[in-house]
């Protein structure tokens, strides 16, 4: 047989043999496909050249009008012999055996790959499908930096007051959240994240000032001596919501996804933290005229497996009137 034959036919895990049994004495060929549960097909050809004829036939759409008809030809044996042309179909067929039968996958081009990695693929396909529709849960955390944004200029807040320095000023967040399918379509989908986070975020001055509060408003002074860090620092729960759309491969992989929605949350603590050059430390927790609550906009942007966000406070840092009018922007890895 050829290679093509060898493949569609794979030995079937039948028995293939021929047979000296003809009618009117000519010799023919024989093939015996023998399933899991005792269910026989047998295939006669004049010779083997009409074995490998098998391959330009839809022997899939065969067997389905075979079923049909049982019920309406004596004794169940049936054959299709009308319009055989519209059986005929550039097809493969591989068969393989497994603990419940016999397992069947049918491609439209011939392939050099072995069953196995077939069917390795098979199943990845099968599975990626399943985790397209499935009811996402899980915890991410978020690493990334914070950055203030000015709006309008207040009277004794200069921006170089509270300057942050950009690789000091970190943004911390674990988030514990569910993604259910909305919309799920053949190369992309819809969903919707949402659920709960703690987050911290630091901001680091550039400048050697220590905020404190003041009798009407948060105050950014100068250190009597030379420190090595001083930062601000909140922690506050939030509950984000973002509508995602993400795209997917013909084989199922997901390729890029994004989304945009928003966030609110609540600041439940906050402090200052110095660090002197010789090493010691101290912290004061207060509240700094910050507001308490936080509400803003979030993002989401993602090439495979590779996940990036964005948040940015719709509302000012400070209470109104009480420290400089400015938004706290992060952005960081998602993981």
């Amino acid at each position: 047989m050829s290679g093509r034959v060898n493949a569609i036919i794979a030995l079937l895990l039948c028995l293939y043999g021929t047979s000296s049994q003809a009618k009117g004495g000519q010799p023919t060929d024989s093939l015996v496909i023998r399933f899991a549960n005792r269910t026989r097909m047998v295939i006669y050809a004049p010779d083997k050249a009409g074995i490998q004829a098998l391959s330009n036939y839809d022997l899939n759409k065969i067997v389905r009008e075979m079923g049909m008809k049982l019920d309406s030809v004596p004794n169940g044996q049936t054959a299709i012999s009308r319009d055989g042309d519209r059986f005929l179909k550039d097809t493969l067929l591989v068969v393989t055996r497994r603990k419940d039968g016999v397992m069947i996958v049918i491609n439209d081009t011939d392939t050099t790959r072995s069953d196995s990695a077939r069917n390795r693929r098979d199943y990845k396909q099968a599975n990626s499908k399943r985790n397209r529709n499935s009811w996402d849960r899980g915890i991410d955390v978020q690493f990334g930096l914070n950055t203030l944004l000015t709006g309008t200029t207040v009277p004794g807040y200069a921006p170089s007051q509270y300057e942050l320095l950009p690789f000091g000023s970190r943004y911390i967040a674990v988030n514990f959240r569910q993604r259910p399918t909305i919309v799920n379509g053949k190369r992309a989908k819809l969903s919707v994240q949402y659920g709960i986070e703690a987050a911290w975020s630091n901001y680091m001055f550039d400048n050697n000032v220590v905020a404190s509060r003041g009798t009407d408003g948060v105050v950014f002074a100068p250190y009597s001596e030379r420190l090595a860090k001083s930062k601000l620092t909140t922690f506050a729960v939030q509950a984000p919501i973002v509508p995602r759309l993400s795209f997917y491969s013909a084989s199922g992989r997901k390729t890029f996804h994004i989304g945009l929605g928003g966030f609110i949350g609540y600041r439940l603590d906050s402090y200052t933290k110095i660090k002197r050059e010789n090493g010691d430390k101290s912290r004061e927790h207060n509240s700094f005229y910050l507001n308490s609550l936080r509400y803003g906009l979030v993002g989401h942007i993602g090439l495979q497996r590779t996940s990036l966000f964005v948040k940015y406070d719709l509302n000012p840092l400070f209470q109104d009137g009480k420290g400089p009018d400015v938004r706290s922007l992060s952005f960081g890895i998602m993981l």
